[in-house]
């Protein structure tokens, strides 16, 4: 089996070395304390120039719901044509209606502008208010994956319905376990779901490299008052991408 491990990635740095550490595919982001939200067009080119390996980009204008304005939904479809422009691989997307659905009208724009790249549908699927009715949905529109961690707030608790959607999916769409994963738990996860592509951010804090900082503000700091950034762990990538190629 052709089993794959994506890692959510927060900068082209952190892409480089998930690449090096061998990740099979990239999600690029920005703003971890937001869950992710559309990088910049300099790191979405410089990432997908840079790396061998697959980028796909997250398209999500803000934090929050994913319930979007119109301004919102038309900055959504000028970003995915800038990354249509630069090549990238795939964008990883969600948009809801306000009872829960799943905005059909508005993903179908999305596919058509989005030409050859792939389309991943994200965790939003874990907020509409049914996931086995979106599962049919989203395959009949042709979505490459769902990304999931079983409408819970981990893979661990929501792997029981995680199981029930690879089942369905009937090899028509990709089920993406997401959100928790790590090396002491993806065997598990694997077995458990039988799922073939695994998404995790195998991130790590590391402190700043400044000497000197102003300790009577705040701004950019955790509640320590110490500056951090997010990056990944490559010993657990390489762990993980062990783990999920033994079997």
């Amino acid at each position: 089996m052709n089993r794959k491990l994506e890692i959510c990635c927060y900068s082209p740095e952190s892409a480089i070395d998930a690449e090096e550490a061998g990740a099979d595919r990239i999600e690029l982001c920005d703003n971890y304390s937001e869950g992710g939200t559309t990088p910049s067009y300099a790191a979405i080119k410089y990432t997908t120039n840079r790396l061998n390996i697959p980028v796909n980009v997250i398209i999500r204008p803000r934090g929050g719901d994913f319930l979007y304005s119109e301004v919102e939904f038309e900055i959504i479809k000028q970003d995915i044509i800038t990354c249509e422009n630069i090549g990238v691989n795939g964008i990883v997307i969600g948009l809801l209606l306000p009872n829960g659905d799943i905005d059909i009208s508005r993903l179908k724009e999305i596919i058509s502008i989005s030409k050859n790249m792939e389309i991943t549908f994200h965790r939003a699927f874990d907020m509409c208010n049914n996931q086995l009715k979106a599962l049919e949905e989203l395959k009949e529109l042709g979505i490459k994956r769902i990304l999931t961690s079983g409408a819970r707030n981990t893979t661990t608790e929501g792997i029981d319905l995680i199981k029930e959607l690879v089942l369905r999916a009937d090899n028509k769409i990709i089920i993406m376990p997401a959100s928790g994963i790590n090396d002491d738990n993806i065997q598990e996860i694997m077995l458990k779901t039988n799922a073939l592509e695994f998404h995790s951010s195998a991130k790590v804090f590391v402190g700043s490299n400044m000497e000197y900082h102003n300790k009577n503000i705040s701004m950019g700091k955790n509640d320590n008052n110490e500056f951090r950034k997010i990056t990944v762990n490559k010993n657990m990538i390489k762990r993980m991408k062990s783990i999920i190629d033994k079997k």
